[in-house]
């Protein structure tokens, strides 16, 4: 029997804040720097979005449709992409004319709802897989949490949605001997079936693909076929888990990470025992091994795979509980204005522009953050969330 390869990928880009001072309390509500947004979103699409999809497409169409993909789309990219590059848009809805692509539901925020034992995290996972709906035709049957944010507590409430498939992060710390290259289950819901992100093959492309003082540099279609046939010998299912951004962004196209991805189907198809498949297709191929028991929330992001880069602080955890503390207050508003800024300010980015934890891990994506310290991110946002409440109470 064939080896599954699980090709997924994740796009997500918060909608930024403004400079916003302690003295515009009060006084105004434009939050967001609409000129950065959409400088950003353009410059993506022309270096990313727009020749990735046009590569997938091309190697789908090449190869039959033996090579698949999945996205993760977050809710707030969809609108912005809407807005100022539709072009994207389109290019996905070709994507998903082909069959051989699964959209995956998330946090239409890109958010840490799952985090807050409020009601938020439900209504914007049915939010998002609405707007996936109605864009590319899909309704989505997989889920994938914000940056792969998983627990046994999470994995229920994915489960009482109406999920029976999610993706997480196969963290040794949970794993200990075991393989990420199973498929596992929810440890309380066990028809909950999860793929595990095997971050060594996935971090070899979205980090070190470029890093000329690492050993294995170059990397080659040919080399990481080898890896991957190394892998299947006594395993089931490979699950590369990469952010869109790898391709032309963070990797930039003179690297040769298009040509490395171009080639990469062509070596696998002729040299190893594997084949695409999406998520769904895979649970459906494969058993499940074993429950996975994960009591605290793991995550892909930093050596430790856990949500401190999120809440990591006493200015993150402050932010979060402002946040979460009025989401009943919003819901009663029942307001499209407060909504939208509502979901824009979940967005996970502002708490993660909070982490002191950059300042010592040397994070690869520090470059990301717009501020210039995880204390003027904090109070930046902080002095949009008080104007925000001062609205939220006046309606």
């Amino acid at each position: 029997m064939k080896k599954t390869i699980c090709f997924y990928f994740q796009l997500h880009q918060p909608v930024l804040l403004r400079r916003y001072h302690f003295f515009d309390i009060g006084k105004r509500n434009d939050y967001f720097d609409e000129y950065m947004n959409r400088s950003t979103i353009r410059r993506l699409a022309e270096r990313c979005y727009l020749p990735a999809n046009r590569l997938m497409l091309e190697l789908i169409e090449r190869h039959g449709g033996r090579f698949k993909v999945s996205y993760s789309i977050s809710g707030l990219a969809l609108e912005q992409f809407e807005l100022h590059a539709p072009g994207v848009i389109d290019s996905f809805k070709e994507l998903a004319a082909s069959g051989h692509v699964e959209f995956l539901a998330e946090t239409y925020a890109h958010s840490l709802s799952s985090l807050s034992p409020t009601g938020e995290f439900e209504a914007q996972v049915k939010r998002h897989a609405e707007k996936i709906e109605t864009l590319f035709g899909q309704r989505p049957v997989t889920f994938r949490n914000s940056s792969l944010i998983y627990s046994d507590e999470i994995g229920e409430r994915v489960f009482n949605l109406g999920y029976r498939t999610m993706l997480t992060e196969g963290a040794k710390h949970v794993l200990g001997w075991k393989s990420p290259n199973f498929i596992y289950t929810n440890a309380t819901r066990p028809e909950l079936k999860l793929l595990l992100k095997n971050s060594r093959l996935s971090d070899n492309i979205t980090v070190h693909f470029s890093n000329r003082g690492w050993t294995e540099y170059p990397l080659t279609a040919d080399k990481y076929a080898r890896w991957l046939q190394g892998e299947a010998a006594e395993h089931e299912v490979v699950n590369l888990f990469m952010n869109y951004e790898t391709f032309g962004e963070d990797q930039p196209a003179d690297t040769g990470i298009f040509d490395f991805m171009r080639h990469l189907p062509d070596r696998l198809f002729a040299t190893t025992d594997f084949e695409c498949l999406t998520p769904r297709e895979a649970v459906k191929k494969h058993q499940a091994v074993a429950p996975l028991h994960v009591p605290y929330p793991i995550s892909w992001t930093d050596e430790e795979r856990d949500v401190t880069s999120w809440l990591g602080n006493e200015l993150q955890s402050t932010a979060f509980e402002e946040l979460y503390r009025v989401q009943s207050k919003v819901k009663e508003a029942n307001d499209p204005g407060i909504d939208e800024t509502y979901r824009r300010l979940q967005a996970s980015n502002h708490f993660y522009y909070m982490s002191t934890k950059l300042l010592s891990d040397g994070d690869v994506f520090t470059h990301r953050s717009p501020y210039e310290s995880p204390y003027e991110a904090f109070i930046n946002y902080m002095n949009v969330l008080s104007d925000f409440l001062i609205r939220l109470d006046r309606i």
